[in-house]
């Protein structure tokens, strides 16, 4: 099963990565100074049962739709948002993990910090 822990390791080892507390919450962002800012890319739930990522809003439902015990939306908070929830005991195994974190960045970094890492977190490459 993935763990907060993971989602944190995972989410860290992608560039120009940072964590900061927001809202009580752990979140992973990407660019800006160390510690300051950067643009959220994933968060970690106050329960560290879930992780809420970037997604575009017209993939959502269709994700939802095809694995409903993985994805889901909270009522009320993320309807207008490119946000999606993610069930960390869903998640197969940190492969898939690092796959959706990865999207996630990817959809957050600024085209000058993706240009530079077209390929970041590769597991091939960690060995």
């Amino acid at each position: 099963m993935v763990t907060a822990e993971d989602v944190r390791a995972v989410a860290l080892s992608l560039p120009e990565t940072s964590e900061k507390l927001a809202w009580g919450q752990p979140t992973f962002r990407v660019g800006g100074p160390s510690g300051s800012g950067g643009r959220i890319f994933a968060a970690l739930a106050d329960d560290d049962a879930s992780m809420g990522v970037k997604c575009p809003e017209e993939e959502r439902a269709e994700l939802i739709a095809t694995e409903p015990e993985k994805f889901f939306l909270r009522p009320g908070h993320d309807d207008t948002y490119a946000w999606l929830r993610v069930r960390l005991a869903a998640i197969e195994d940190t492969a898939e993990l690092r796959a959706i974190l990865l999207d996630a960045w990817r959809l957050a970094a600024p085209r000058t910090i993706a240009d530079a890492h077209p390929e970041p977190g590769d597991a091939s490459a960690e060995g």
